[in-house]
C-alpha cells in the first residue's frame, strides 16, 4: 500500500494494534474492544500494510511482538496518552468519575463492600458500578475500566499487577462439632476449580489418607464460606476472605498448618490513555489497601 508521507493510519487499526500488543492476543483484545477477533486481526494487517513491517510474530497460539512491533508500540502509547490528556482538559474535570468494577464475587463480598466506606470517605465524588461474573469473566470485562481476578499468575496478562499472596487453610464456626473438630465426620466444603483443595492441603500435610468421604463443592466461595459461617460444616478458604472473619471471632481456623495458595488476587489496571479520575483513585486505593491488610497478616 502506497501512502502519501504525512498520511497517519485509521484510529481503528492503531487501537487494535495496541489493545493486541498489551494482551500478545488477538483474542483478548476483541473482548476488550468490543469487536471480533477476525476484526482485531484484519486492522492490525491493514497497519503492517500501510507502514510495510510486520509488528506481530504469529504463532500457533501465541503472539510476539516484532523488533518494528516493539518499537513502534511506545510512539503509540504516547499518542493516546497525550490525546486523552488532552480530550480531559478539553471537557473539564466534572467527567471520570464514575467507573465500572468487574470484581471477583466473594472478594466483592466479604473483602471490597465491608472497606467501600473507607474509599468513599477518601473519594466521596467516586460512583462504581460493580459487576461480579463467576464464569468466563473475560466475556463481561470490555466495559470494564477496572478489572479484579482471582487466578494463577501464568494466567494473568502481563499488566496484571499482583494484589495478594495467598495462604489457604480449613475454617469453620467456632462451636462447630462443639469445638472438638473431626475430619472424619465433619462435612467439607470446597470451592471448584481452585487449587487449594481438601486434597491438596492434606496432601502437602502428609495426611492425605484422612479424607474419608466427599466433598461437598460449590460454584463460589460465597457459599462455602456462609454454610461454614451457619455451621454446616468446614470449608476450605484463604487469607484475604477470612482475616476478617477470624479477627471477629465469628470463624476459626483449627489447624495452624496454611500452605501457599498458587492463586491469588490480581488488578487488571485501566491502559493509561483510557484512565479516568475514578479509575486512577480506585487503583491507587486499592493497591495501598491490599498492601496493608497483607502486611497486618
Amino acid at each position: 500500500m502506497s501512502n502519501p508521507t504525512n498520511a497517519l493510519p485509521p484510529l481503528t487499526w492503531l487501537r487494535a494494534f495496541e489493545a493486541a500488543a498489551r494482551h500478545l492476543s488477538f483474542t483478548r483484545a476483541a473482548s476488550e474492544l468490543n469487536l471480533t477477533q477476525s476484526a482485531v486481526s484484519q486492522h492490525v494487517r491493514s497497519l503492517e500494510s500501510f507502514l510495510n513491517r510486520a509488528l506481530f510474530v504469529r504463532k500457533t497460539r501465541a503472539l510476539e511482538l516484532t523488533e518494528d512491533g516493539a518499537n513502534y508500540l511506545p510512539v503509540i502509547r504516547e499518542a493516546f496518552d497525550l490525546l486523552a490528556s488532552g480530550t480531559q482538559a478539553f471537557i473539564g474535570g466534572d467527567r471520570g468519575r464514575s467507573m465500572v468494577l468487574q470484581c471477583n464475587l466473594a472478594f466483592s463480598v466479604f473483602w471490597l463492600a465491608p472497606r467501600l466506606s473507607q474509599l468513599y470517605a477518601q473519594y466521596p465524588w467516586l460512583v462504581l458500578h460493580i459487576v461480579t461474573p463467576i464464569w468466563d469473566p473475560d466475556r463481561h470485562a470490555a466495559g470494564a475500566a477496572v478489572d479484579v481476578r482471582f487466578g494463577r499468575p501464568e494466567d494473568r496478562s502481563g499488566a496484571s499487577i499482583p494484589l495478594s499472596s495467598e495462604r489457604f487453610f480449613p475454617v469453620c464456626a467456632p462451636d462447630y462439632q462443639g469445638g472438638d473438630i473431626d475430619l472424619n465426620s465433619a462435612n467439607l466444603f470446597d470451592c471448584a476449580g481452585v487449587t487449594g483443595s481438601w486434597g491438596t492441603w492434606l496432601k502437602s500435610r502428609n495426611t492425605e489418607s484422612l479424607l474419608p468421604r466427599a466433598v461437598n463443592l460449590t460454584s463460589s466461595f460465597n457459599i462455602s464460606m456462609q454454610a461454614a459461617l451457619y455451621g454446616a460444616g468446614i470449608t476450605m478458604s484463604h487469607d484475604t476472605l477470612a482475616k476478617d472473619f477470624l479477627d471477629q471471632g465469628t470463624l476459626i481456623a483449627p489447624f495452624d498448618h496454611r500452605p501457599a495458595l498458587a492463586e491469588g488476587y490480581f488488578l487488571q489496571p485501566t491502559p493509561q490513555h483510557d484512565s479516568t479520575p475514578a479509575s486512577r483513585a480506585f487503583q491507587t486505593w486499592i493497591q495501598d489497601e491490599m498492601s496493608a491488610f497483607h502486611a497486618a497478616i
